[in-house]
């Protein structure tokens, strides 16, 4: 069984459109602090300490699919479960489920790579998955 952070969102005001829904976007944004606060939970450290050690400089997202199943609104209290689903290569799958209470709210899978800056120019490339973070995350999963 894969390890599984919870990372916990209140609703704002401000993050529902004039419907009193949350906007969709605001969802994205809490699935990447969630990814990240995954990695936290691991014992990863912040991406300003891996860019001085490893290079990467975060984890962008490369491929989504979210299905969205009830809506959420202002004052709701949302818990996102974050775990790693699959280790690749050069990239991570990362599965969601934005829960209020035991109601499934939206379920996604993103598709991530370990980015560092390109040498050549501006931009960024992916790098093979850090062995170092790999063990972090899977020796967290064996202990939980």
């Amino acid at each position: 069984m894969s390890h599984t952070a919870v990372y916990t969102v209140n609703v704002e005001f401000g993050d529902c459109d004039p419907a009193g829904i949350v906007w969709f976007p605001n969802f994205f944004r809490w699935l990447d602090a969630a990814s990240r606060h995954y990695f936290i939970t691991c014992g990863v450290p912040r991406w300003e300490t891996t860019r001085d050690s490893l290079g990467i400089i975060g984890t962008p997202l490369v491929n989504t699919q979210t299905r969205f199943v009830q809506s959420a609104t202002y004052g709701d209290t949302l818990a996102i479960h974050v775990s790693v689903r699959e280790w690749r290569r050069k990239s991570f799958v990362q599965t969601y489920e934005v829960r209020r209470g035991e109601a499934l709210i939206l379920a996604c899978e993103e598709v991530r790579v370990f980015a560092a800056q390109r040498e050549d120019g501006p931009g960024i490339r992916a790098l093979p998955v850090p062995s170092e973070i790999r063990a972090l995350c899977e020796n967290f999963e064996a202990l939980a």
